[in-house]
């Protein structure tokens, strides 16, 4: 099939990236000149491991272009996916459409015969009937259905995700888009992937409400990792002894400073404003916001009470900067709030991160010393922070952190160290919901 990928960012590139691995033509539009100069040239400007080699041999076998043209990308295609960014809208939380909304314009100028219109994006309940009007305003002559299929990819395992997905959310209108649709994804059912048809409303919700889920869950055991501390339990044991009962799952119970990313912040806030519009207000999804901002918030406080109250003067060794391991996106990373406050208080930081360094630094203070390794950073060091929990980091040996540091004070936040190892080592080691 040929099919049109609206939008070259971290989803339309790795949506058609595989949809092209998949056998089919794939043309990726790109309005932003350096990105698509760097895409052209094979240079792929986001980090998602094995991305660089799918988009390369799939260039290649001349299944997978990249262009500003978006009469040239759509002429003869049977789909067209919208992948444009839907970004918190300033001011009230609402996801911001306009996006959207101005490449469905874009796209309807220029379509000559039936496509499906699909949104990629992650979009509100109501749009697909939006881009629908739009589709009629511009071009009342056009044949075309629209459909939602929400995305589903988790930084750092995106490729995993779309090739072997857990499910293929399809929210359609009419039996003509459902077999467009369910021949592009024939590949993925042939190997019994669970593949979901769904009324148009009814997928755009799904995306909202199983990441407003996943984040009650992190949400929810990072508050019981601060109750483990008062009671003297482990966060750990009450982790897995709830996690082994299949009505709740092992997964996402890890404790640490907060939820970040692309996702979950954004989607969580823009769920509570759809609930709040269609007057079902979800008391849970607001709680879970706002129990995360104090979350990241308050970790910095926790770091220097560690500290003895105060962490003027000291040098302090920041592990990790990305909202997580595997990408280099530090969009709501917790490392943010943390690091600010830290230099606010007049502690000097020396931070790693494998991937992230070069997005961090316009969003970190200015005198961040950005290091080589992860023991760069901690020499000298008056006490090391752990932020994000990137593998390499799990192989440091304690006594060789030990020997590098000027101090002797270890502050976990992901919990990747032993307790004992650290301390018979001769640090001072704290974690989250562990003594």
């Amino acid at each position: 099939m040929r099919i049109a990928m609206i939008g070259g960012g971290y989803v339309g590139l790795v949506s058609g990236a595989c949809f092209a691995e998949l056998g089919n033509d794939v043309a990726v539009v790109e309005s932003d000149p350096p990105k698509l100069a760097s895409l052209r040239a094979g240079r792929i400007p986001i980090y998602e491991p094995g991305l660089d080699t799918l988009v390369a041999d799939n260039a290649r076998a001349g299944r997978l272009t990249f262009g500003d043209d978006i009469a040239a990308a759509v002429a003869g295609v049977e789909a067209v996916f919208i992948a444009v960014g839907t970004p918190t809208r300033r001011g009230d939380g609402h996801a911001d459409l306009s996006y959207v909304y101005a490449a469905v314009e874009q796209v309807a100028r220029v379509l000559t015969g039936y496509a499906v219109v699909v949104t990629k994006s992650t979009v509100p309940v109501g749009t697909g009937h939006r881009i629908r009007d739009i589709l009629k305003e511009v071009r009342p002559d056009l044949e075309v259905d629209v459909a939602s299929n929400p995305e589903f990819l988790r930084e750092g395992s995106a490729i995993g995700d779309f090739m072997r997905p857990d499910r293929v959310v399809i929210g359609v209108e009419t039996d003509r888009a459902r077999e467009v649709l369910r021949a592009l994804y024939r590949p993925l059912y042939l190997i019994e992937a669970p593949i979901l048809f769904t009324a148009l409303e009814t997928a755009e919700l799904i995306k909202y409400a199983a990441n407003s889920f996943l984040a009650m869950k992190v949400t929810f055991i990072n508050e019981m990792a601060d109750l483990c501390e008062r009671a003297g339990a482990d966060v750990h044991d009450l982790a897995r002894g709830i996690g082994l009962d299949g009505r709740i799952g092992r997964k996402f119970l890890h404790p640490g400073p907060g939820f970040g990313g692309s996702c979950f912040p954004k989607d969580t806030l823009a769920m509570v404003r759809i609930a709040q519009d269609y007057g079902a207000p979800s008391r849970l999804i607001e709680a879970v916001v706002a129990v995360n901002d104090a979350r990241k918030a308050s970790m910095a406080a926790r770091i220097i009470t560690a500290a003895g109250g105060a962490v003027r003067g000291k040098t302090v060794a920041v592990l990790g900067l990305t909202f997580k391991p595997e990408t280099d996106d530090m969009r709501d990373a917790p490392s943010i709030p943390i690091v600010g406050r830290l230099v606010e208080d007049g502690a000097a930081v020396r931070a790693f991160d494998p991937e992230g360094m070069e997005q961090a630094r316009p969003l970190l203070p200015p005198s961040v010393i950005y290091c080589r390794d992860a023991l760069d950073a901690a020499a000298g060091a008056d006490l090391l922070i752990v932020v994000t929990e990137w593998n390499e980091f799990r192989a440091i040996d304690p006594g060789r952190l030990r020997e590098t540091m000027r101090g002797d004070l270890v502050v976990d936040l992901r919990n990747l160290y032993e307790p004992a190892a650290m301390r018979a080592s001769g640090l001072k080691y704290q974690s989250i919901g562990r003594l």
